[in-house]
């Protein structure tokens, strides 16, 4: 999972990749701590690029994107986001998520 460090990054990111998942976690957050190795897991089985930023660091980020708790998992298609989880994520639905993107990126 590559980290995004700034705002700047996240924009470039946006423009350059056609989807992407990115989870957001805060310091100190034991749920986020919990959740980032199973969503880590679910990169090894899937052709999307994963990203990871901390909100504690890029409050503007936390702030565009209208995040109001921890963790947060999106998913972006063609710049835009596709689906949004937060807080205690159902990885079942996180997975189904996921598959169905890549169904619709290989039409």
């Amino acid at each position: 999972m590559r980290k995004i460090d700034s705002l700047a990054d996240f924009h470039q990111l946006k423009k350059e990749e056609a989807s992407f998942l990115l989870f957001i976690k805060t310091d100190g957050c034991s749920v986020c701590d919990g959740l980032l190795p199973q969503v880590e897991e679910l990169e090894k089985e899937d052709s999307l690029p994963f990203y990871m930023a901390n909100a504690s660091q890029l409050r503007e980020l936390a702030g565009e994107l209208l995040l109001f708790s921890a963790p947060v998992v999106l998913l972006f298609a063609f710049g835009r986001e596709y689906a949004r989880f937060a807080r205690f994520v159902p990885m079942g639905e996180l997975t189904a998520k996921i598959t169905a993107l890549e169904a619709e990126l290989d039409v």
